[in-house]
C-alpha cells in the first residue's frame, strides 16, 4: 500500500472524527463498543482502491468489516452530488462492500427505525444489498 495515501487517509479520518455532525454522533452512540447486535463498527473508516491505476481512498461514515457494510449519512448537500455518490457506491461495491445510506433527518427524527432497518440488513445477509 502506498504510504503517502495511507498517511493522508489516516489524517483525514482523524480530522473528520473531530468534526462529526450531530447525526453522526447520534448514530455512533448507538453503534459504538459493540452495543448494536454485538457488531464491531468503525467510525470514519478509509477504504483503499486503485482508480485508473492511481491509489486512492474513500472514507465511510461507519464500517462493519464482519458484514462488509459501509454506512453513509447523507446531508442535504448530497442532493446535489448524486452522480458522485453513485460512482462512489459503485466503486465501493466493486471492492465487495455493500453501502446503505441514511439521511440526516432519518437519524435525527427516527433513530429507532434506522436501527431496525440496519438490524434487518445485518440479520438477513444472504444476498447483496441493493444501494438505496
Amino acid at each position: 500500500m502506498n504510504k503517502t495515501i495511507y498517511h493522508k487517509a489516516t489524517e483525514t479520518c482523524r480530522e473528520l472524527r473531530k468534526r462529526s455532525t450531530p447525526s453522526e454522533e447520534k448514530l455512533w452512540t448507538a453503534l459504538r463498543n459493540r452495543k448494536f447486535l454485538g457488531k464491531k463498527f468503525l467510525r470514519q473508516h478509509p477504504l483503499f482502491f486503485d482508480y485508473i491505476h492511481n491509489p486512492s481512498f474513500f472514507i465511510t461514515d461507519f464500517y462493519c468489516s464482519e458484514h462488509k457494510l459501509a454506512i453513509e449519512i447523507d446531508s442535504k448537500s448530497h442532493d446535489y452530488q448524486k452522480d458522485y455518490d453513485e460512482l462512489r457506491t459503485h466503486i465501493i461495491n466493486a471492492l465487495g462492500i455493500n453501502v446503505i445510506r441514511f439521511k440526516n433527518d432519518e437519524i435525527e427524527n427516527d433513530l429507532p427505525d434506522v436501527l431496525k432497518r440496519l438490524e434487518d440488513i445485518l440479520t438477513q445477509r444472504t444476498h447483496p444489498i441493493v444501494p438505496l
